[in-house]
């Protein structure tokens, strides 16, 4: 088959969308709380690209970014290597995440707390334990073990030649943590720390100590389970 003869792609347009599926129209008549994430997303960046309708867009930026958390913490220049994406509509996504944060910020005593390792756990599991590749996250804590906010600091193998500790502190500092845990995912769902995983988490532990921010535990999450390193006896002094 030639190029001429080649099936045109039909990408469907917010436009071309039945009313009752376009996600502006959906909010107003259903409630934003309906809405997927990537409806909201694509309401936020209101047009896509040629080519590609505006929710595909928002999909795409999703998957390119790890999901919110991911565009959260993206700059503008990291976001405007997107393809579609100006500085415009970066400034929009900044814009609504930094809004979201700060009404999370103003409710503290609706955030959840974590007073054990089970309740770090179940806090990220959900957006962990299927991930193709590792991810380290922290859950930042306030004083009252309220968790700020949950970064993603590192994607791919936990090492020690990859990880700056200083990454996970300046993330710390920044919101004005008091404590924070660190978590990461294994991939082949078993969470059995290797010896990278405790050496990593000395060094946290020690940098801790050093600017007077508490490190309470390390958990390793698998396929429905995890393992907590401070449970464990491992790298935590008892």
């Amino acid at each position: 088959m030639d190029a001429e003869q080649q099936p045109i792609r039909y990408v469907p347009m917010i436009r071309d969308m039945a009313e009752h599926d376009r996600p502006r129209e959906r909010l107003t008549k259903v409630g934003a709380e309906v809405l997927s994430t990537a409806e909201l997303l694509a309401i936020v960046l209101r047009n896509g690209t040629q080519g590609e309708s505006v929710l595909r867009m928002a999909e795409r930026l999703l998957i390119e970014f790890d999901h919110l958390p991911g565009l959260a913490q993206a700059t503008i220049t990291e976001l405007t290597t997107a393809k579609g994406v100006g500085e415009a509509k970066a400034a929009e996504i900044k814009a609504a995440l930094e809004l979201g944060r700060r009404l999370v910020a103003s409710a503290p005593e609706e955030r959840p707390r974590v007073s054990s390792p089970d309740d770090a756990f179940h806090l990220l599991k959900s957006e962990m334990m299927f991930l193709e590749q590792e991810h380290l996250r922290l859950i930042l804590l306030d004083t009252r073990n309220r968790v700020l906010r949950t970064p993603t600091i590192y994607q791919g193998s936990l090492n020690t030649s990859v990880i700056r500790v200083g990454e996970l502190f300046r993330a710390a500092i920044r919101e004005n943590a008091a404590a924070f845990i660190v978590a990461h995912n294994h991939p082949s769902g078993d969470p059995s720390p290797s010896p990278e995983d405790i050496n990593v988490t000395r060094q946290i532990i020690e940098a801790g100590k050093l600017l007077n921010i508490d490190v309470l535990d390390h958990i390793v999450i698998g396929r429905n389970r995890f393992v907590s390193l401070k449970q464990r006896g491992l790298a935590f002094e008892r």
